[in-house]
This record gives C-alpha cells, sequence and structure tokens, in this order.
C-alpha cells in the first residue's frame, strides 16, 4: 500500500504451493514479466513435505499489491496467498556475518556487541569472527550498521520469513 505521501510500502506475502519442480521458476517469471521487484525470498517445505511456503517482501500500493495477488492466485500449483502484513504476524531473519577483529580490543567489543543482540560467534579466524544474528529486520540493520566501524568483509542473509500469531497483539 502507498503510505500518505504516496510511496510504496513493503509487505510480507506468504505464498504456499506444491513443493514441485519449477514453481519458483514460474512464481519469480511473474513478478519478473510485470516489472516487479521482490525485495527478499525465502522457501522451504513445511510440515508436509508436499507442500513449500514462500515468504516474500515486496513494496507496492494497492493496486500493484492487488495485482500481484491476482496473479498469483492463478497460477496452479498456489494453494494460498497471503499478506501478513495486514495480521499480526512474527518474521525473523537469519544472518552470518564475517567481521574485522585483528586486535584484542576489536575483539572484546565485538564480544560485547555479540552478547548485547544475543547472537553468537559461530567461527575464530586470526583475522576475523563470524557472527550469526536471527532477529527482526530492524535488529540486523542495527547489528550491521555498528559492526561496519569494525570492516565488515561479508554478510550473507536469509530475508525474512514470517508466520501469522494467532493470538496477542504484534510486539512492537
Amino acid at each position: 500500500m502507498a503510505n500518505g505521501n504516496g510511496q510504496f510500502s513493503s509487505h510480507i506475502i506468504s505464498v504456499t504451493v506444491e513443493n514441485k519442480a519449477g514453481v519458483l521458476a514460474r512464481i519469480v517469471g511473474l513478478f519478473s514479466a510485470r516489472g516487479y521487484n521482490i525485495d527478499s525470498l525465502s522457501v522451504a517445505e513445511t510440515e508436509d513435505p508436499t507442500i513449500s511456503r514462500m515468504t516474500l517482501i515486496v513494496k507496492g500500493d494497492d493496486k500493484i499489491l492487488e495485482q500481484i495477488y491476482k496473479q498469483l492466485n492463478k497460477l496452479i500449483d498456489v494453494i494460498k496467498v497471503q499478506d501478513l502484513t495486514s495480521e499480526e504476524f512474527v518474521a525473523r531473519e537469519l544472518v552470518l556475518l564475517k567481521v574485522s577483529s585483528s586486535n584484542g580490543s576489536s575483539r572484546q567489543e565485538i564480544m560485547q556487541l555479540v552478547n548485547i543482540f544475543r547472537a553468537k560467534i559461530i567461527d575464530v579466524g586470526k583475522k576475523t569472527l563470524t557472527i550469526e544474528l536471527v532477529g527482526s529486520s530492524p535488529k540486523v540493520k542495527a547489528m550491521i550498521e555498528l559492526l561496519q566501524t569494525f570492516g565488515v568483509k561479508e554478510i550473507v542473509r536469509t530475508g525474512a520469513i514470517a508466520i501469522s500469531r494467532e493470538f496477542g497483539k504484534r510486539p512492537e
């Protein structure tokens, strides 16, 4: 949806599909053919191995999102399309970061940040530390920004995954 000043907003779209070869290519092709960008895409099989779930982050206004929903629902292998943004949901992202840590004081500072963000150091090298962080997109962004001062050598991100909440209110 467009916000008050006409800009596009991000939406988390959950697409349940049959777990078959070519389904991902058809969905990505649908977006590409219409000139829509996918900001993030994560796919994996569900509790049922014959079904996969895709989590897409896309930007658009009401008109674009309505087109996306209609086009996705036309695909034979699509079981369900759900905009989680309009519901209560929980979202997380996994990030692996390789950060320079050439001296003891920088290692200590990095380890303090890792503890504050409830992340983990998963590999230690002579000149780098590899960190695993799971969290919301704002948390991930904040940690990456803070680690930039040490020199981020490499970042690998899963993209967001999300699930609707059964009860309660979405935490801020």
